[in-house]
């Protein structure tokens, strides 16, 4: 008995430890505590913080208008990431960006995001020092405006991007469903389809993560997601929201919207030019009936709010910007998209994480699953695009690596994740 009870007993140690493990480091991912700000006389932020570019020359064929004037590329870019929107797409085409110009990024210090649900604040970002300046911040935040706006230079151009609410729920349920204790208890082979039943039954504002249960694009923005729907600042902050931001993209538009960054930031198509990241499997994704849809959008009622407002302030952008005009943009768009592809893609298409080759293109997965695609590096790329066609294919953590981002708190969850193959 004595020689039987000694594996038992290890095994029960390592399991104690393995709970006790992943515990500390979900909480820690999720709640890690940002560093104290001490309360320091505040220096006059500089108007540039790229005076080295900021007399460069402006590109020949780049949209200033419709007549062709040239105009001088904007350098200074805030991106609210918001969750499950494409944005990691947009994030690669703001790191080729900034790689290529040599602008200073904002990162967070520690993690892949800002701390992320807590507010963001200043002394979140890495190398952070009071009135020092930055180019571009991008990662996922809890926006504070104040706070964001005191990093960036009077010219920063302030852009982010939404989806439609229904089929953002759909995703965050699936995808962040694993780190949502109120969604284990929900029972039966569709955990989405019963929890649309009877929101109100599974929900809990106060739960842990149930931020991804309700209205996420209203949080990500910094409000409450639980307010009454019906409620006048439901309408102040999305007015709020319209006067800080210069554009907000539509993932369900997703090239005419580029086509609208491209020609507000004044930048050459090249800089555009993208491959669709941390896309999930088709398996994986609900199909949302016509009835599912409605309480999905009834369920997320500020998000639908928020998007309808945001989808007519779109349309008057691409009526301005000129329908022909759009139309032509954003069939060279996609021209030059495909073209890369067949430069740049092995096979042509995305693939499953166990086909992906190498270890530097494997995408983040969500908890317990496999279900982002990647993609493979073609062998043989000329040398004119090799450089291009890695970046472009690099996903969002390895990217922020290369880039000089502190993400030992990822990292380390990470190695957690792998020793007990989650």
């Amino acid at each position: 008995m004595l020689w039987h009870g000694k594996p038992w007993r290890s095994m029960c140690k390592g399991l104690v430890l393995g709970t006790l493990l992943t515990s500390f480091m979900l909480l820690l991912y999720s709640y890690a505590v940002p560093p104290l700000q001490v309360s320091v006389t505040e220096i006059p932020v500089p108007f540039s913080c790229s005076s080295h570019l900021s007399q460069a020359p402006s590109p020949s064929n780049s949209s200033g208008s419709a007549s062709g004037w040239s105009c001088r590329p904007k350098l200074n870019v805030m991106f609210m990431k918001t969750h499950k929107t494409a944005s990691s797409t947009i994030l690669n085409i703001l790191f080729r960006f900034g790689e290529k110009h040599r602008l200073k990024f904002a990162f967070p210090n520690g993690r892949n995001d800002f701390y992320y649900p807590s507010f963001f604040e200043r002394s979140q970002v890495q190398h952070y020092r009071p009135g020092v300046c930055f180019n571009i911040i991008c990662n996922h935040m809890r926006f504070h405006y104040e706070e964001v706006r005191k990093l960036l230079p009077p010219d920063a151009t302030f852009v982010t991007v939404l989806r439609d609410p229904a089929y953002l729920f759909e995703s965050s349920f699936h995808y962040f469903g694993p780190v949502i204790p109120l969604t284990w208890k929900i029972t039966g082979e569709d955990k989405l389809d019963e929890f649309l039943r009877d929101p109100q039954h599974y929900y809990d504002p106060n739960g842990f993560n149930a931020h991804y249960l309700q209205n996420l694009l209203f949080f990500d923005f910094g409000y409450d997601s639980s307010m009454d729907a019906n409620s006048p600042l439901v309408e102040e902050h999305i007015r709020e929201i319209d006067r800080r931001f210069h554009l907000v993209m539509l993932l369900e538009y997703f090239d005419e919207s580029l086509v609208l960054l491209k020609d507000l930031l004044c930048w050459q198509l090249e800089d555009v030019l993208y491959f669709k990241l941390n896309a999930r499997k088709g398996s994986t994704v609900s199909r949302l009936t016509p009835e599912l849809y409605e309480q999905a959008t009834a369920w997320n009622l500020i998000d639908a709010k928020l998007y309808r407002y945001f989808n007519a302030t779109f349309w008057r952008k691409v009526e301005a910007y000129g329908r022909e005009r759009m139309a032509r943009d954003v069939a060279e768009l996609q021209r030059e998209n495909k073209k890369m592809t067949s430069i740049c893609i092995d096979g042509g298409h995305a693939v499953d994480a166990s086909a992906i080759q190498e270890s530097s293109m494997q995408p983040w997965q969500p908890l317990g699953e496999k279900t982002i695609l990647g993609y493979n590096l073609k062998k043989k790329i000329s040398k004119k695009h090799q450089k291009l066609c890695r970046k472009m294919l690099t996903p969002e953590i390895q990217y922020l690596t290369d880039l000089g981002a502190n993400l030992w708190i990822t990292k380390l969850w990470s190695h957690v994740r792998d020793f007990l193959k989650w």
